[in-house]
């Protein structure tokens, strides 16, 4: 009996496993070439805004532990689950467009130029963000210091600090978002910085309602 059939078919499972993968991988290199640049507003402001969210997700966590007050528990639970699933969209983004989760020339690059980047007024009542002279540059990050204050502080003077901090830091993170809208064409992109200028926006005017509740001015 020949084995010659046998052979021409596992010559032919080869060929064509070798075809499925170069064109798995052309898909993804033409998927990465027509999408946004690893260096361009798309891809910066990805990496940017994930850790900007990652500061506001451990801002949350802080005051949770801090205060019994429900409203302010639940606000915080409500940052916390939809920056979270924020920062996991982002970083699956950074993935498909073959683009670096930080960048090495430095954070806000895509946001010259921008009001509220390059100068210590984009930070929490003026200074320096926690992260490192990079952040530093990145609008409405809380200090060290302040993050320090916030987790000594306890009841309402935790529900008071915490409230201030993030006013100061949606308002950054609104600006972040508005500045790639005005940067990008692209869809995805557009549509979830619209959602965290809305999202945030109203979430201001919460935190200035609960800030009068509580005895203290609008932030």
């Amino acid at each position: 009996m020949s084995t010659r059939a046998p052979a021409r078919g596992r010559r032919v499972t080869v060929v064509l496993a070798a075809l499925l993968v170069a064109a798995a991988l052309a898909t993804l290199a033409m998927t990465r070439s027509s999408g946004p640049r690893p260096d361009g507003p798309e891809a910066g402001f990805a990496r940017d805004m994930s850790a900007h969210h990652a500061q506001a997700v451990r801002m949350s966590f802080l005051v949770r532990d801090r205060t019994r007050d429900p409203a302010v528990r639940l606000l915080a639970y409500d940052i916390i689950n939809t920056q979270s699933a924020q920062i996991g969209m982002m970083t699956a983004w950074l993935d498909e467009w073959g683009a670096p989760k930080t960048d090495p020339a430095g954070p806000m690059r895509w946001m010259t130029g921008h009001p509220g980047h390059g100068s210590a007024s984009g930070t929490a009542s003026g200074g320096t963000a926690s992260g490192g002279a990079g952040a530093a540059r990145m609008p409405g990050m809380a200090s060290r210091e302040q993050l320090a204050e916030l987790e000594k502080a306890e009841g309402r003077d935790a529900e008071l600090r915490f409230l201030r901090l993030m006013i100061a830091h949606h308002r950054g993170g609104v600006g972040m978002a508005e500045a790639v809208i005005a940067r990008t064409g692209h869809d995805r992109v557009r549509r979830l910085a619209r959602t965290m200028v809305d999202g945030q926006n109203a979430e201001i005017a919460l935190m200035n309602r609960m800030l009068a509740e509580r005895g203290s001015a609008a932030a």
